[in-house]
């Protein structure tokens, strides 16, 4: 019997199997459907992409409908509409929240009182995927991570066109299946595939991404990122596609 859940903890590891290896991250709020329950673990698929794995069932909750989420890189709700109450838990970008209630620049939420300006209603989108990608530039790369505290290549993808209203799968694999083939010239708004990795161009000369080479959240020339990746043996170009 399956159970509509959501995450109540910043950052929930999704894991191949109990204790097992992190292959995604879900964020505060996501919703997670329980198709087993394990003792400590609970099998299921992440809402947002249908991806499947085991969470910690301490990291779980009844499930309850979004009102708005976080749009700034990292928010934190506090104990009182004010910011020198204590902080209750720090928020990741693209964190799901339901509010009650406004207090001033406050958001009521069950997690605690958010700084209105760090939220966008449910539906309220950013127009641009490369805007939202370039809002994590400089954060650290990590293999399977979501959020501003580690990020990887798909993780970053997924992200953006989250927050721009795009459905988007997880990995690179399933993005390069998902995405259609572009044709012609380079142009902003591209994903460029490699074996295990993907990038996005920011124009026709530049691309973002979360490499392992930098470790973090970097914008390249398109040309000097193909030439490197090549010399490296972690070529050649599987596809480029464009974002619909």
């Amino acid at each position: 019997m399956s159970a509509q859940s959501q995450i109540i903890r910043c950052l929930s590891d999704l894991c191949r199997k109990p204790r097992g290896p992190r292959d995604r991250q879900l964020l505060f709020g996501d919703g997670f459907t329980i198709l087993e329950r394990s003792g400590d673990w609970c099998f299921g698929q992440a809402t947002k992409d249908g991806y499947q794995g085991y969470i910690k069932t301490a990291d779980l909750a009844p499930y309850t409908p979004a009102t708005h989420w976080v749009s700034a890189l990292s928010s934190h709700a506090y104990a009182a509409p004010n910011l020198k109450s204590p902080d209750q838990i720090l928020l990741p970008f693209g964190a799901r929240v339901t509010v009650s209630a406004e207090h001033g620049n406050f958001c009521q939420t069950p997690a605690g009182f958010i700084p209105r300006q760090h939220l966008r209603a449910t539906g309220d989108f950013f127009a641009d995927p490369r805007e939202v990608a370039k809002i994590f530039l400089g954060c650290p790369y990590l293999w399977g991570g979501n959020s501003a505290a580690g990020i990887d290549c798909s993780g970053l993808v997924q992200a953006a066109c989250h927050a721009t209203g795009r459905a988007c799968p997880g990995d690179s694999g399933p993005q390069q299946e998902f995405f259609p083939e572009a044709q012609g010239e380079w142009a902003p708004g591209q994903l460029i595939f490699w074996p295990g990795h993907v990038a996005l161009t920011l124009s026709a000369t530049q691309l973002i991404h979360a490499n392992a080479h930098a470790m973090e959240v970097r914008i390249e020339a398109i040309d000097s990122a193909i030439a490197r990746i090549d010399a490296a043996g972690d070529g050649p170009i599987l596809q480029r596609s464009q974002l619909t």
